[in-house]
């Protein structure tokens, strides 16, 4: 993510267009994120927090509610370890559930409808011969991100690095290695504000048929609980497949959307994310957030 100066015009961020804003609004969450994780211990206040990005106690309050919709106290509480450990408690009843209507077809997603389609073997082994791919660079509540879709659906959503754009795009090349990308964002930009605003999407997914069997798994999760790598396991009939299980999860080529956020270790630690932890503490927390989530005050 891109070094923000100091100090931060507050003004002058209001005053800018809503797509640079929703980045410049994620690059301070995660500097907090970031801060906090550093410095859990002393408990900062509004005032520390706001002080590390710039802003006035004022502004930093008013960024929080127009992110996460909570106050940056309220949201820092879905944070902690003991939050991560609440998500866990139902964790078998969600995935038994979801193993109750099978692990294919449209997946409810929080406000989004996400149907799955593999690709054939065929296909996987053709590394996306004959396939045209659009891609598109676009503002998220996350940080930028870069869409990549088929005519049968988004085939990559991943975050741009602190590397930049060429290193994004050289990961979507690497895995669809033979098929023809097509720089196009009028195309792409509608997929990716129904990935974050709602709406039906299709995911066009290439993989192993152990790591369909866990991304459809994956799906199968709703907002709000959370479950462990065993739990996604035993869900797919491989109960002794932890370490597999998680090794297909960070593989997972479409964020977000196949909500490889939401399985965490059962300790609570909000680790094993391939965009960065302190992505993973948002999202969760900003899922949290949607939900109402009453959470307890931190000690």
């Amino acid at each position: 993510m891109t070094a923000l100066p100091q100090p931060l015009d507050a003004m002058r961020h209001d005053d800018a267009p809503p797509a640079k804003r929703l980045t410049q609004d994620y690059d301070r969450i995660a500097r907090v994120i970031r801060y906090l994780d550093a410095h859990v211990e002393d408990q900062p206040d509004l005032g520390t927090l706001a002080a590390e990005v710039g802003l006035s106690p004022f502004h930093f309050q008013r960024l929080f509610q127009r992110w996460a919709g909570v106050s940056p106290k309220r949201f820092l509480q879905f944070l902690t370890v003991d939050h991560a450990r609440r998500l866990l408690a139902s964790d078998a009843s969600v995935l038994d559930a979801a193993l109750d209507v099978g692990l294919s077809g449209p997946s409810r997603l929080h406000d989004l409808f996400v149907a799955c389609e593999a690709v054939t073997p065929g296909e996987a082994k053709r590394g996306g011969d004959g396939l045209t791919i659009a891609y598109g660079f676009h503002p998220t509540p996350f940080g930028a991100a870069l869409v990549g879709a088929t005519e049968r659906g988004i085939c990559w959503l991943g975050f741009v690095p602190e590397a930049g754009p060429d290193a994004a795009l050289g990961r979507l090349k690497e895995r669809w290695s033979a098929a023809r990308l097509v720089h196009d964002q009028s195309a792409t930009a509608p997929l990716a504000e129904r990935a974050f605003a709602g709406g039906d999407v299709a995911v066009h997914l290439r993989g192993t048929n152990f790591q369909i069997k866990v991304w459809e798994a994956l799906l199968r999760i709703p907002l709000g609980p959370a479950v462990a790598y065993e739990d996604v396991a035993r869900a797919i009939g491989r109960p002794g497949a932890a370490r597999a299980v998680a090794g297909a999860i960070g593989a997972n080529p479409v964020a977000v959307l196949v909500p490889c956020h939401r399985v965490i270790r059962k300790t609570g630690p909000f680790s094993g994310y391939a965009w960065g932890p302190e992505r993973k503490r948002a999202i969760l927390g900003w899922e949290s957030a949607r939900l109402g989530d009453e959470a307890p005050a931190a000690a």
